[in-house]
């Protein structure tokens, strides 16, 4: 579950992947019958969290999933249709996530070897701006960063 946070006195706010809600009323928040979600839950459209008792509950990450399902099956798209789109969509964030971590290590490669240079400039006698990693990439240009094995 995730850390509580303080927000008033003796009240707190749970973060959105807290399993607090239990079957009644996600079914209220969604708009969707409790059948539904059981269905939802036997197809993996959505895994709610359990008690130790088995109880159903879920966390706001789960609702905004639910209304999701709905607004996609309510356009007119099969089951099998959103289930491709929750996965397509899984696929991107996680696609994103993973760019964002190499560009954040594009960035401090480039500046590691931005102060490597400057260092030996004077040394060397190189100019900065004929090394490849150093130079801003043109639009559409790739640049490729080897890794040696961790």
């Amino acid at each position: 579950m995730a850390a509580r946070k303080p927000s008033g006195a003796g009240s707190y706010n749970p973060g959105p992947d807290a399993a607090v809600y239990v079957i009644s009323v996600a079914a209220e928040l969604t708009g969707l019958h409790p059948q539904t979600l059981r269905t939802y839950e036997r197809m993996g459209l959505i895994t709610p969290g359990r008690t130790g008792g088995g109880g159903r509950r879920y966390s706001h990450r789960d609702i905004e999933l639910l209304r999701s399902i709905s607004e996609l099956t309510a356009s007119g798209i099969g089951i099998e249709g959103v289930r491709r789109i929750l996965d397509l969509e899984n696929r991107v964030a996680a696609l994103q996530a993973r760019n964002d971590e190499l560009q954040r290590e594009l960035a401090a490669t480039r500046e590691a070897l931005r102060q490597a240079a400057a260092a030996s400039a004077d040394a060397r006698r190189t100019p900065q701006s004929r090394l490849p990693a150093l130079r801003q990439p043109d639009p559409g240009q790739a640049v490729v960063v080897w890794r040696r094995g961790r």
